[in-house]
């Protein structure tokens, strides 16, 4: 769905049109979806999955539909927006939690990857979390719409409210910080 139509979905559903909201969700679910797992690494925050939070998303732009206002934002960065601070959201509650619950007690080993190999992945995630954290929150987003997510440098521009040149200079910023930074932790 193009972003002319999920603007004007998403004016028609803040007028109270129910099945605009219905098909305007039905488009925005799935990219948010993928937005999530993208800024979690597609594994749960504490006790949500990235599914969850896109849920909590869906629910959040349906509570947030009514001050909408067509031609202030792209429907899509104001949904962005509230996307983001869903997902803060999640690992600020996730930091809170120290449980570490589980589904069902296995009836054998797991006969994936060995203890090592977890280790080291999740240790590479840790580092390479603590490395992206550290960028400006605008930087951030453009790494996970531009490099998670695959969008172009046009859409990302329209996303975040920027040019498509902005988009590219801060991306190229935000990657050359992320090397500098990974060469002084191995060097």
């Amino acid at each position: 769905m193009d972003e002319a139509e999920l603007n004007r979905l998403a004016h028609a559903a803040a007028g109270g049109d129910r099945r605009a909201l219905e098909r305007l969700l039905a488009a925005v679910t799935p990219v948010m979806v993928r937005y999530c797992r993208a800024r979690t690494g597609g594994r749960p925050v504490g006790l949500q999955t990235p599914e969850d939070i896109a849920q909590e998303i869906g629910m959040a732009i349906c509570t947030a539909l009514p001050r909408y206002r067509l031609g202030d934002t792209p429907f899509m960065a104001f949904a962005y927006g509230i996307a983001g601070n869903k997902v803060a959201d999640a690992f600020r509650a996730a930091g809170r939690d120290r449980s570490s619950p589980t589904d069902t007690i296995p009836e054998s080993a797991d006969p994936g990857a060995d203890p090592e190999h977890i280790v080291v992945s999740d240790d590479l995630f840790a580092r390479a979390r603590v490395l992206i954290e550290r960028l400006a929150p605008q930087h951030r987003e453009i790494l996970v719409l531009r490099i998670a997510l695959q969008f172009s440098a046009e859409e990302t521009a329209r996303i975040i409210g920027s040019t498509p040149g902005a988009v590219r200079v801060a991306q190229h910023r935000a990657l050359n910080r992320l090397r500098s930074w990974a060469d002084e932790l191995g060097g």
